[in-house]
Formats: structure tokens, sequence, C-alpha cells
């Protein structure tokens, strides 16, 4: 078994994981334990890789993967992530299936399941409406794998909803650990999750929940910024503020981003539609009455432009503890004047900061690998030392 392998195993055996047979929705639905094994399942599975050796534990079955939405990092990840564990990846277009015909979830969830053993959705679109359609995925399941339809419970993973983004936020806490050495050095950091100008109007929320639900869990100083009318679902800043008091961290609330930026170890400037705009979005797109969404754009961007000075810039990042906090962003970020004329970063602060935002956005892949394993393995510790002492090569003979 290679050495540098045993100190994840080492510390995954003690943890007390309820992952098997179940889903990965929602962070804060998730043990403390539950997440710190999908952090350890990911190392382990991103250092098998770089060792050439093979991480293929199915031989048979295949990932469903349902985009409701755009995407290129997670769609890309989640492909990468099924292939990495060894399972062909189907899409399923919904323009191109039954359900364009009136097919319900409960049945359509039964349908591409016969031998999924994992079902990647992406829905954030209609606000109150994702989070919900995963658990009627997950609930169908269940029935069919409870009513011998199934012979196998695949697990359905969220890939972003209107709430969380947990692949996203997992990667980023990823990267924190690796940048800052340990979780342990995690605790006290300040980290500033604030909005920053974009000339996109309808951008989710669920980065910027994602992230103030998860990083107060581990003892972080995490102050979220925006202006005023930019708020978040309420529910998600009860659970930030529930959290920190429980690890010892905190939670603040500020319009201000320069307030937000002081002093702080790590910034995460991004934009996203006012909480308000999105319900009547969700509202529009729902009544189908399109006609109405050119003139909720218009005014949504018009609101934006108000707030142009939310920008992260050289200015503002030396305002940061020594002038050098770490910068993250999910990707791809508005540059100005490299992707947009005014955006959510300057072009200076970006391009210092690109390779560190690569870095981010790599540990996707093995953090779906993770959950994927976690979720259809009652063993995965076992099942990652196996992988380990056979060495099978993952490209050669």
């Amino acid at each position: 078994m290679p050495e540098n392998i045993k100190p994840f195993l080492d510390r995954f055996a003690p943890l007390n994981t309820s992952l098997y047979q179940k889903d990965f929705l929602l962070t804060w639905e998730q043990s403390t334990d539950n997440l710190h094994a999908t952090l350890l399942v990911a190392e382990a599975l991103e250092e098998l890789y770089r060792a050439n050796i093979s991480t293929r534990v199915f031989h048979g079955g295949i990932a469903v993967s349902n985009f409701r939405d755009q995407s290129t990092r997670t769609r890309f990840s989640f492909a990468s992530a099924a292939s990495l564990l060894g399972l062909p990846l189907q899409e399923l277009d919904e323009g191109k299936s039954q359900i364009a015909h009136g097919e319900t979830v409960r049945e359509t969830a039964n349908m591409i399941s016969f031998v999924a053993e994992a079902i990647g959705i992406r829905d954030d679109i209609f606000l109150g409406e994702g989070h919900k359609y995963m658990v009627e995925v997950s609930n169908a399941v269940e029935e069919g794998y409870k009513e011998g339809v199934l012979p196998q419970r695949p697990a359905v993973i969220n890939l972003q909803c209107d709430l969380d983004h947990p692949t996203q936020s997992m990667a980023d806490l990823l990267h924190l650990q690796k940048t800052f050495g340990s979780l342990e050095n995690l605790k006290g950091k300040k980290i500033a999750m604030t909005w920053a100008n974009s000339p996109s109007y309808g951008k989710p929320l669920s980065v910027p929940q994602a992230i103030i639900t998860l990083m107060t869990r581990f003892g972080m100083n995490v102050v979220l910024a925006h202006p005023e009318g930019y708020d978040l679902v309420p529910e998600t800043l009860q659970s930030a503020a529930k959290h920190a008091k429980q690890s010892g961290g905190s939670f603040e609330h500020v319009h201000s981003m320069e307030d937000a930026f002081k002093n702080a170890d790590i910034v995460y400037p991004k934009s996203w539609a006012p909480f308000r705009v999105m319900q009547e979005r969700t509202k529009i797109l729902r009544a189908k009455e399109n006609d109405k969404l050119a003139a909720l754009e218009k005014d949504a961007l018009a609101n934006n432009a108000r707030f142009k000075s939310w920008e992260c810039t050289e200015k503002l990042m030396s305002a940061t503890k020594n002038g050098k906090a770490l910068y993250m962003h999910c990707l791809p970020a508005d540059i100005t004047g490299i992707s947009c004329k005014e955006g959510e970063v300057a072009a200076s602060v970006f391009e210092k900061q690109r390779i560190a935002t690569y870095r981010e956005a790599s540990h996707k892949p093995f953090i779906i690998a993770a959950m994927i394993l976690l979720t259809r393995f009652p063993n995965a510790g076992e099942i990652l030392a196996g992988l380990a002492s056979r060495k099978a090569p993952r490209r050669g003979l």
C-alpha cells in the first residue's frame, strides 16, 4: 500500500458515517463525520489517481446525470467522477425523453434506475423547486428499491439546487484545508463571502448559501456582505448562525464590501440575484409568461448597475490580512475588461490568483466520486485499502 494513502485510512477508521444507501443533498443535513469522511475519501482518491492507481470499484451499472441548467465544471466533474469509479455516464435530456410528454418524476426516476448506481441532478433555476425535485427523485428510487423493482438503491447527488451547492462548497473546503494545512487551522480564519457586480442578473443564490452554511461548521469567522435587497433564503442565514455558535466561529451579516474584506484571510466575491428577483423569475417561468422576463431582466440589471463599485480590486485586496488573502471563486468569474466591461473582479487580481482557482476547481471530481463511493458502499475504508494494495495501473499494463 502506498504510504501516502495510509494516513487517510487511519483518520477515516474511527468516523461514524451514515451515508450508505442515502443521498447527498444538503450539507447541513449531513453529520460532521459524514463531511470529514467525504473529504478524506476525496483526498485518498486524488492521491491514488496521481499515483496512477485505478480507482474503479464498479464492474457494471451506470451513472445518470440530469442538468436542468447550463454547466461546464460540474457537468465534466460528474462525468469524471463516474469514470474514476468505473461507471459509464448516461445524460438524461428531458427534451428528448418522455418527460416532455408528461411522464411523472416518480416514473422517470425508476425507469432510468434499473442499473443506475448514482443520479446527479442540477436544478437551480426555480427558487423553491430544485431541492424539492431532488427529494421527489430520492423518494421514488427509495420506493422502487424497497418494492424490489430496483435491485440496488441509486444515490441522488445534488450537483446544485436552489438552496445548496454541496459539491462546490465541499471542493472549496478541501481547497482551504490544503491551503492552510488542516481543518483545525481554519478555526478563527475570516472568510468574506461577498456579492459582486455582474452583467448577468439571474445567478443562483446557492453558492453563497453553500459557503456560509458549511464554513461556519468548522469554526471560521464568516462574513456575508451584499447591498441592501440582495438577501439570501432566510433558512440558510439561520443555519449559518446556528453552526457558528456550535463550532465556536462567528457569522456576521454586513452591507459593505470594504468591511467584509478588512483583515480577511479568504475572500469569495461572487454575484447572485436578489431573493425577490428569483422569486419573481420563478413565478414568471412557472406561468410560462416569458414575455415578462425581458422587463424583469432590465430592472434587475439596472439595480445591479447601482453597485458597480462592488468589485474585487487591488485596493480592496490590500485591506485583507497582510494584503495576501486567498481569492476564491466557483468560476467562471466575470473579469473586468476580459469577460465583461465591468464585473466581479479586476483582471490584475484574477490573474494573480487564477492558478489557485484552478486548483480549487480540480478537487470537485474527487469530491463527487467520494460522495458516490460513500453512499454506495458500507465499507468505503476497506474499498480504498483494497485499491491501494492492489495497485492496478490506471493507465498502462
